[in-house]
């Protein structure tokens, strides 16, 4: 599955992308499906500048899907990049989490770095860098090993694997997650999820021309759809 364009003007692009494909290209992703490298097919500015990734504003997980903002030009590229840094861009994210959530609405404020013993994880760590996300659960599925919620997310700040580090953290791990749910419960939850159910379902911010608010959404794609209807 490719990814999509959800809007475009002369200053950016929204694209909804598909769980499975990396962001940025690397020396690493040889024959996978790389977005950077995908976004050579449009002919804008910053196609193919490597210093402003192609335009490439902010990241998502290789198995998260959902909206992501690509600048067509340095000036837009440098505004939205500000308001990301700012925190001034809201985002919605949607995941399926292990167990009954308590409470339903929170927050998480924790420091969060690369943990010194394990350099491709990252974790709750003093000294790290500050991190912050609300949530508000929005059903939960009674059944095996406690049940699982289905959570909204609104990340303040951007770290890396934020929003899957502040569940595991909570102790409600995202479902399929192979790096913080532990080895053998992700290897579980595959056999009925085929994939990390995190997925970037809405972004806002000031358009980098207009000055106005806009906002952006992303369904939630079939395969994740299709296991809430199973439980």
């Amino acid at each position: 599955m490719e990814p999509k364009i959800i809007y475009e003007d002369d200053s950016f692009f929204v694209i909804d992308k598909p769980s499975g494909w990396i962001v940025n290209e690397a020396t690493t992703t040889k024959d996978q499906p790389v977005l950077q490298a995908w976004l050579k097919k449009f002919d804008y500015p910053l196609v193919g500048d490597s210093l402003y990734r192609s335009g490439i504003v902010h990241r998502l997980d290789k198995e998260t899907s959902g909206v992501m903002v690509v600048a067509k030009n340095k000036e837009s590229f440098t505004k939205l990049q500000s308001e990301f840094k700012k925190r001034e861009v809201s985002k919605t994210y949607i995941a399926l989490v292990h167990g009954k959530l308590t409470p339903e609405e929170g927050e998480v404020s924790v420091p969060v770095g690369r943990l010194p013993w394990r350099r491709d994880r990252f974790g709750v760590i003093a000294g790290g860098r500050d991190s912050c996300t609300t949530y508000k659960v929005k059903e939960f599925f009674p059944g095996n090993n406690a049940g699982h919620s289905l959570v909204e997310f609104y990340p303040k700040t951007g770290r890396t694997h934020q929003i899957r580090i502040h569940c595991k953290h909570l102790g409600h791990a995202i479902v399929a997650d192979e790096f913080y749910a532990g080895r053998k419960t992700a290897r579980n939850d595959r056999v009925w999820c085929p994939r990390l159910f995190l997925h970037a379902a809405s972004i806002k911010f000031i358009h980098p021309v207009t000055g106005k608010p806009v906002e952006f959404s992303s369904n939630l794609p079939g395969e994740l759809n299709k296991v809430l209807q199973n439980l």
